[in-house]
């Protein structure tokens, strides 16, 4: 018989680690997937990890990979200045139950959010082990490549080499972390055939793109989408930001080697410089480009093409996401700049007339970013993978502190904790936390345990019918969860250009 040390004691193709037992589940940190980008390694597709000897400690900290950090912690007030930053950034951590299962079980792995610029999967607001607790699965979190190191379109001015600098590197980096987990996560009692993936924002839009990227094809089984869909610039115009980034930094097209002995910093602070070049009405310049190898198409194009059948999802979006971004008192973007900017954002002519309908307040643009930006996303993604599998949406409305200018509003990310079941991190922080607040945490966390243990997040507490074109059924998690039929179905019609085909 295993004794408790034996079950913490783990061999992966790449060596032994030792796990410990936090908050009542096995946890294993920091282990790494792959070879650090750095030096020669820097701006190349990822290489497997390399085998050690010994037994490495399961109980270090995640770097987060470089990037500009919040000193005030953001909306639920977490600090993050104090976690070491390094290019060495490609680890997953992994939470089991305590006590092994018989059987295999199903596994979870988290693609977090952040633009594409900022986060990692070591945060302690990703912490799984409530998920894998109460849930009785595995839970994988993952980091990756970010801003110009993870997502600048390096391919068309590397030539055709097998290991130049590539484009896309982030998401070759979560491929090569989905393929760790479909070689190793049986060690730690997974099952490598019963895989969902879920992310919020920029993870949720990475996942996006990982149903239809080829490579990622096989690497996992379910897709759970927070707050992000679709979302890809072009060849041309991801040719054109790279440009002006070596350009910032004084390199010809033809010297790319010189990019590997830039510090980190001063390609970040390029970077900053890029962006404020762009100007006001720019959105995220880093993130995933259509290079026509890798990413073949746009997301939403490969998907309804079918490059994701058979693979059901969640997808949905919060009541308020643009509360996160437009604070109160904040300026205005002019008619010209709000109309070029949401052109942009949702790839239609029509965004300039759709802007008109929103006032010219705080108020009215968050809601012209909710529904513009994330809302018709979400919709146009559910409708392209509807003839290919079964899809559920849903719709955050809880507000966590009535009244209050932010946590008063359902806004871009607040659903995380609750996802998690990590409201005690928001109670040391100084947050208040209440039993609604907690019913609400374990109905959300019930439905996505559900959903990646049984293929529906349908629950005996809250049934949860699939999403079709005829009645829209989407659950909408608040202190009363309850499922709603078409909401907003006028403003949904002139989002996406659909027609209601329900009978009466």
């Amino acid at each position: 018989m295993l004794t408790k040390l034996d079950q913490l004691l783990i061999r992966t193709h790449n060596g032994l680690i030792q796990g410990y037992v936090q908050n009542g589940v096995r946890t294993w940190k920091a282990i790494p997937y792959a070879e650090p980008p750095v030096g020669e390694r820097r701006f190349r597709k990822p290489l497997p990890a390399r085998p050690w000897t010994g037994v490495r400690s399961g109980d270090m900290t995640v770097p987060l990979a470089p990037q500009r950090v919040n000193p005030t912690g953001g909306a639920f007030r977490l600090k993050r200045d104090q976690i070491p930053q390094s290019e060495d950034c490609l680890y997953v951590n992994v939470w089991a139950p305590d006590e092994p299962a018989p059987q295999p079980l199903p596994v979870m792995v988290w693609i977090h959010g952040g633009a594409f610029v900022t986060g990692g999967g070591g945060l302690p607001i990703y912490d799984g082990s409530e998920l894998a607790r109460r849930g009785g699965l595995i839970v994988v979190s993952l980091s990756y490549r970010l801003g110009p190191l993870g997502f600048t379109h390096f391919s068309p001015f590397s030539g055709e080499t097998e290991d130049g600098f590539v484009s896309n590197a982030g998401l070759l980096d979560q491929i090569e972390a989905l393929r760790w987990v479909k070689h190793n996560i049986a060690a730690f009692g997974g099952d490598p055939q019963q895989v969902t993936v879920f992310g919020e924002s920029a993870g949720s839009m990475s996942i996006a793109a990982l149903l239809a990227m080829p490579a990622a094809q096989g690497l996992f089984t379910r897709a759970i989408m927070q707050s992000g869909a679709s979302q890809a610039i072009s060849d041309s115009h991801g040719r054109l930001l790279t440009k002006g980034l070596l350009d910032i930094l004084g390199i010809p097209e033809d010297q790319l080697e010189r990019m590997q002995e830039v510090p980190a910093e001063d390609i970040l602070r390029a970077a900053d410089e890029l962006k404020q070049a762009a100007g006001a009405s720019a959105v995220m310049l880093f993130q995933p480009v259509v290079d026509g190898k890798l990413l073949p198409v746009t997301p939403l194009e490969a998907v309804a093409a079918g490059s994701a059948a058979g693979i059901e999802i969640i997808i949905g979006t919060n009541r308020d996401e643009g509360a996160l971004f437009i604070p109160e008192g904040m300026p205005m973007l002019t008619k010209e700049q709000n109309a070029r900017a949401y052109t942009a954002v949702t790839g239609s002519k029509e965004a300039a007339s759709w802007i008109e309908a929103y006032p010219a307040t705080v108020e009215g643009q968050r809601q012209a970013m909710t529904e513009l930006f994330f809302w018709r996303s979400a919709l146009q993604f559910a409708e392209a993978q509807l003839p290919h599998a079964a899809v559920w949406m849903y719709r955050y409305d809880y507000a966590m502190v009535p009244g209050d200018p932010l946590l008063g509003t359902a806004f871009h990310s607040a659903e995380i904790p609750f996802v998690f079941n990590n409201l005690d991190l928001l109670a040391g922080a100084g947050m208040p936390v209440n039993e609604e607040m907690r019913g609400v945490a374990e109905r959300m966390q019930e439905a996505w345990t559900s959903f990646a243990k049984r293929g529906q997040p349908s629950t005996p507490s809250l049934p949860w019918p699939a999403y079709d074109a005829e009645e829209r059924w989407t659950m909408v998690f608040g202190a009363h969860s309850e499922v709603t039929r078409d909401p907003d179905a006028d403003k949904r019609r002139m989002l996406t250009g659909g027609s209601d085909r329900r009978t009466t």
